[in-house]
């Protein structure tokens, strides 16, 4: 079963102090950009800045807001132009354990080459500065508070605002969500048994049953598949085809009550729809092979809505954001 958080457990990395749930491991960092708090204070910013899009109009928040769980309630991101993602945004959640990132991208490992894909990418367009590097840097120079942040973040450079330290700054700063402290946690973890529902409990002996096996996609602290943390770098990304026309990864289910719609294409609409899919089976509808686990079981309705009251005690009480 998951580690769970018990007391937050504070651990000094270089000249960073990472204040992490109990049980969850160290996230690994770049050499090229190790941690301070300077950083991530310039990351936060930057985040939210609509300098950062070609036409001013969107910044990363816009694709990922907080309050859903840095995911957007759409069913297919949409961009800075109007253009259509054919994904929907992933929360970014514990996004610092991924071993890869993206619904299929096997080769972006790093949050830091992960930044220049929405800032660069064209088709579909997401931030658009592709062509107007120029411009987006004029725009924050000409700002003397920011180009200070820069200059405290990124010390000994002759020119610190850079495309290179934003996505630097934005990486950190992205290290910093971490999501834990559920109800589920506290009643693992802590002994609280006044904090989940008795539905809730009986959907979480549903959810690590051997008949259902949705735990052994979606496992350990971090209720998904393939993470990374320092001690444990190299894991290979882990994609799955459950039927729906591809392989994709299996994302945390940490706060997956906050970002319906469900699925790389936002085709189901709420919980229990994923929880039919996954009930029925699935035959794929593309040339791959789907997963071996995907051979159906039979719920009730009772069991289907404690499946879903447990999901949603994985709702993070509060959430840490360094």
């Amino acid at each position: 079963m998951p580690l769970g958080i018990g007391c937050s457990q504070r651990v000094k990395q270089d000249a960073y102090q990472w204040d992490l749930p109990r049980g969850f491991p160290i996230p690994v960092v770049p050499r090229d950009n190790p941690m301070s708090e300077r950083k991530v204070i310039l990351g936060r910013k930057l985040f939210f800045d609509r300098r950062l899009s070609g036409n001013q109009t969107y910044s990363c928040a816009s694709c990922h807001k907080p309050e859903l769980a840095f995911t957007d309630g759409l069913r297919q991101a949409i961009g800075s132009t109007g253009e259509k993602h054919q994904f929907s945004a992933l929360s970014l959640f514990n996004v610092a354990y991924n071993s890869s990132l993206g619904w299929v991208d096997a080769n972006t490992r790093t949050l830091e080459d992960q930044v220049h894909i929405p800032l660069f990418n064209e088709n579909p367009i997401e931030l658009g500065i592709s062509g107007k590097v120029g411009e987006i840097l004029g725009r924050l120079r000409r700002d003397s508070d920011i180009v200070s942040d820069f200059a405290v973040a990124f010390p000994n450079h002759q020119q610190p605002v850079s495309i290179t330290h934003i996505a630097k700054a934005i990486a950190a700063f992205e290290r910093t969500l971490i999501a834990a402290d559920s109800a589920y946690d506290r009643y693992v973890y802590y002994d609280d048994k006044t904090v989940m529902s008795e539905s809730a409990k009986r959907g979480m002996g549903l959810f690590f049953s051997e008949r259902l096996q949705c735990s052994v996609c979606h496992q350990g602290f971090n209720f998904s598949s393939s993470v990374s943390y320092q001690g444990n770098e190299n894991t290979k990304p882990d994609f799955h085809n459950t039927g729906l026309s591809g392989e994709f990864r299996a994302p945390t289910l940490r706060n997956i009550a906050l970002t319906a719609p469900y699925m790389h294409d936002g085709r189901f609409a709420d919980l229990l729809e994923v929880i039919e899919h996954y009930a029925k089976g699935a035959n794929s509808d593309s040339n791959t092979i789907v997963s071996e686990l995907m051979v159906g079981f039979e719920l009730n309705p009772t069991q289907r809505n404690d499946l879903v009251e447990f999901l949603r005690s994985l709702t993070s009480l509060s959430q840490r954001t360094h």
